[in-house]
C-alpha cells in the first residue's frame, strides 16, 4: 500500500439568578411540569405543544455545504511530511471515494441518497419545541425553542452522519469500519448504522468513558460492535501511550490514533469519524435545514442561536444553514458556540495547524486547538473532550460569524435540572452547555425586557449519563480550575510549520 499521510509519524458553581430570586424558590410546588407523552405524530399531550406539526415539514433531500457561500475559503489540510495540500489519494486508505469528494467539494448542495433518506425516516424530521415551562420558571419575556435530536435510535444527532458514512462504505464494498468514541454517542450511532447495512464495526472508547458508561458499551455491543478501551494494547499507538502512563484515562486524540492505525493497515477496513471533518458537518445540516422550515411555519425568526461545541458537528449542523441565511441578508441572528471550561479549544486554544490525533498520523488541519497532546481531566462529565475544533467552524469563527463562550460544568448541570423539571427531558451532558448559555440569555432578557427568540440545539438525551447527574445532585461534581500550564505544555508540541502563501 502506498504510504499515506496517516502513516507518516509513528508507524513506520451553581447558576446565579438576578435580583432576589433564590435557587430553591425556582422549584416551588406551584410550578410543576405537566406530563409529556410523545406519540408517533410528534404531538405533545400538554399545553406546551410542539411548535410545528412535523408531518408538515419534509425531510431535506439535500445536504448544504457552507464552504460554497463563504467569501474566504478555509485553509487546506496539509500532508504532515511535505506540508503540501492533501491529495485525494492521501485519504483513500481511510475513506471511500464519495466521502473524499464530499470532504473537498465546492458544490452548494449534495443530494442525499434514497437509501439514506429511508433510514432518516425512522426519526426525521425531528421536533422543534417551545420551552414554555422553562420560560415561565425563568420569568423571561424571551421565547425559547429547542431543536430536539434525541428522538433518533441512538438518542442523539450522531446517526445523521453515521448512516450515510456507513452506506457509502457499504456501496464501495467495504466489509469493516473502525472509529473512536468519547462519551459513547458516536460509537452507538455507528454501531446502529452498521447493523442496518451489514458492516462489521470496531470501536475504541476513551478509557474514562468506557469505565463510567457501561451502558453505552452495551448499546454498541447490542448492535453488533466490538468495543475496546483506549488506550489499548491492540495498537502500537495504544501500547506506546500505556508505556508512558499505564493509568492513562485516554482522550479522543489517542482513540483516533488507534482507529486510524487499524484502518490504514488493513485493506478491507475504513475509518469513520463522528465530528470535525467537512463531510461530517455537511451531513448534519439536515438539522438546520429542517429548523428553518419549522420556524418559518410558525412565523418566528431566531435572534440568538446557541449550541454546544466539542468537535463541532451538532453546532455546525444547526448553525450552518442559518449562517447561509445571514450571509444572504434574510436574517441576522447572533450565533453562539458554547464549550466546556474543561476543554476550551475555541476560547483558550490557538488557531494553528495541528494534528487531529495524538500520535500525529492525520493531516495537519488549521483549527482552534489546545494541542494534540492535550488530555482533558477525566472528572469532566460527558463528551466535548476533543483537543481541537472542526476546521470549518474554526474558520467561520475567524471570519467573525459566531461568538464563543466557555461554561463550567456545575452551571451546566444546574441548567439541566431546571430544564428536566420543567420540560421533562433529561439532557445529555453535552447540550447542558447550550442550556446554561440559553438560560443566561433568557435572564438577560428578563432584565432588559427584550422578547428575543432564542433557538437552542438540544442534541441528545441523558438516559445513559445519569451517574453524572448523581454526582451533581450529591454535590460531588467539581468545577475544574483550568491549568494554564497544562495548555502551555500541550501547545508547545504543535507543529511549528505555517502554510506557505
Amino acid at each position: 500500500m502506498a504510504e499515506s499521510c496517516f502513516l507518516s509519524s509513528s508507524l513506520k458553581p451553581r447558576l446565579s439568578f438576578h435580583g432576589d430570586q433564590q435557587w430553591g424558590s425556582c422549584f416551588s410546588p406551584n410550578i410543576r411540569p405537566s406530563h409529556l407523552r410523545l406519540v408517533s405524530n410528534f404531538k405533545v399531550q400538554a399545553k406546551a405543544a410542539y411548535t410545528a406539526d412535523s408531518r408538515a415539514i419534509e425531510i431535506p433531500n439535500q445536504w448544504y455545504n457552507l464552504i460554497a457561500d463563504l467569501p474566504v475559503k478555509p485553509p487546506p489540510y496539509l500532508h504532515p511530511k511535505t506540508f503540501e495540500p492533501v491529495k485525494p489519494e492521501d485519504l483513500s486508505p481511510l475513506f471511500p471515494d464519495e466521502l473524499i469528494k464530499q470532504e473537498a467539494t465546492m458544490e452548494r448542495f449534495i443530494d442525499i441518497p434514497e437509501e439514506v433518506l429511508d433510514v432518516y425516516k425512522l426519526w426525521r424530521p425531528t421536533p422543534l419545541i417551545r420551552a414554555k415551562r422553562l420560560e415561565k420558571l425563568l420569568d423571561t419575556p424571551a421565547r425559547i425553542y429547542y431543536k430536539y435530536e434525541g428522538v433518533s435510535p441512538a438518542g442523539s444527532h450522531k446517526p445523521n452522519t453515521a448512516v450515510p458514512q456507513v452506506w457509502y462504505n457499504a456501496k464501495a464494498g467495504v466489509k469493516s469500519v473502525v472509529t473512536e468514541t468519547g462519551a459513547g454517542q458516536w460509537g452507538c450511532s455507528l454501531a446502529f448504522a452498521c447493523s442496518l447495512f451489514g458492516l462489521n464495526c470496531e470501536v475504541w472508547q476513551v478509557r474514562a468513558s468506557y469505565d463510567q458508561k457501561p451502558y453505552r458499551k452495551l448499546m454498541m455491543q447490542t448492535w453488533g460492535a466490538k468495543v475496546h478501551p483506549s488506550p489499548s494494547t491492540i495498537t502500537e499507538a495504544g501500547r506506546r501511550m500505556l508505556e508512558k502512563d499505564p493509568l492513562s484515562p485516554g482522550s479522543l486524540g489517542i482513540a483516533i490514533s488507534e482507529a486510524v492505525e487499524v484502518a490504514a493497515t488493513n485493506a478491507d477496513t475504513k475509518y469513520c469519524l463522528g465530528s470535525v471533518l467537512n463531510h461530517v458537518l455537511l451531513h448534519q445540516t439536515v438539522i438546520g435545514e429542517e429548523c428553518i422550515k419549522q420556524m418559518e411555519a410558525i412565523g418566528e425568526t431566531p435572534d440568538v442561536i446557541i449550541g454546544c461545541t466539542g468537535g463541532g458537528s451538532n453546532f455546525g449542523g444547526l448553525a450552518f444553514p442559518f449562517i447561509r441565511e445571514k450571509l444572504s441578508g434574510k436574517m441576522n441572528p447572533i450565533i453562539r458556540a458554547v464549550e466546556p471550561a474543561a476543554c476550551p479549544s475555541l476560547t483558550k486554544g490557538v488557531y494553528a495547524y495541528d494534528y487531529g490525533d495524538t500520535a500525529g498520523m492525520t493531516p495537519l488541519m488549521k483549527m482552534h486547538t489546545l494541542g494534540h497532546d492535550f488530555i482533558p481531566d477525566p472528572i469532566h462529565a460527558g463528551g466535548l473532550r476533543y483537543h481541537g475544533m472542526a476546521p470549518l467552524i474554526s474558520h467561520v469563527h475567524e471570519l467573525g460569524y459566531m461568538e464563543t463562550l466557555a461554561v463550567a460544568q456545575n452551571e451546566c448541570f444546574a441548567g439541566a435540572i431546571q430544564f428536566a423539571r420543567t420540560e421533562g427531558l433529561i439532557p445529555a451532558p453535552e447540550p447542558t452547555h447550550a442550556i446554561a448559555a440559553t438560560i443566561r440569555e433568557a435572564l438577560r432578557c428578563r432584565e432588559t425586557g427584550e422578547s428575543k427568540v432564542l433557538l437552542m440545539a438540544m442534541c441528545g438525551h441523558g438516559h445513559f449519563d445519569l451517574p453524572a447527574y448523581d454526582k451533581y445532585l450529591n454535590g460531588e461534581l467539581v468545577d475544574l480550575s483550568f491549568s494554564e500550564e497544562k495548555i502551555t505544555a500541550a501547545l508547545a508540541n504543535i507543529p511549528q510549520h505555517q502554510q506557505k502563501n
